[in-house]
């Protein structure tokens, strides 16, 4: 069987490869499914992409874990001049997706974790998720090929922070964002700022 590790590079994904190179899991390797903004930029906030790159894919390879990057075939911009097919504005092209909708998440990230999921045909994997232990709705969703090591061993997402803390693994993207993600920071100006 294969373990695989699904590695946004976020605190709780992160924090979830501490633990399992602390405990003695098996990690077979991370799998980062990035979200592209265009064929050759990634959406990702460039101080994000940048950390990923030069601090945490260092440190997990350090440890002896291989990274896996698997990029959307669907970029951001292919959604963005997506031409709308249905409702009062066909015709119109899409534009930018609504924050706090997963207009994103379902049309970019998920072809890549669908093509991550696929990487092993031939043999069984289990996907150890960065799901802190107070995500008690995220949990429930858990499937029998999905495990959170961070909900097993009692880590909130508090405790994960200081874990990536301690071993430098914190996304200096976090200053400025609540949460990771393609746009993150957009979205938190957004919110706190009211632009």
């Amino acid at each position: 069987m294969k373990h695989l590790v699904s590695c946004s590079f976020g605190k709780d994904s992160l924090a979830t490869v501490i633990l399992a190179v602390a405990y003695g899991y098996p990690i077979d390797a991370a799998v980062y499914a990035r979200v592209m903004f265009d064929k050759n930029r990634s959406a990702e906030p460039p101080i994000h992409e940048a950390f990923i790159h030069n601090v945490a894919i260092p440190k997990l390879k350090q440890w002896g874990v291989d990274t896996i990057i698997v990029d959307s075939p669907v970029t951001f911009q292919d959604c963005f001049y997506r031409k709308r097919c249905r409702g009062p504005n066909v015709g119109k092209y899409v534009g930018f997706p609504i924050p706090g909708r997963c207009d994103v998440q379902r049309d970019c990230k998920l072809p890549a974790i669908k093509i991550a999921q696929n990487l092993f045909p031939d043999e069984e994997v289990m996907w150890y998720l960065g799901i802190a232990q107070d995500e008690p709705v995220r949990l429930a969703r858990l499937k029998d090929n999905q495990i959170s090591l961070l909900a097993k061993l009692g880590y909130t997402e508090k405790n994960a922070t200081y874990l990536c803390k301690l071993h430098g693994l914190y996304s200096p993207h976090y200053a400025f964002s609540r949460r990771g993600g393609a746009f993150s920071a957009r979205i938190k100006v957004k919110k706190n700022y009211g632009i």
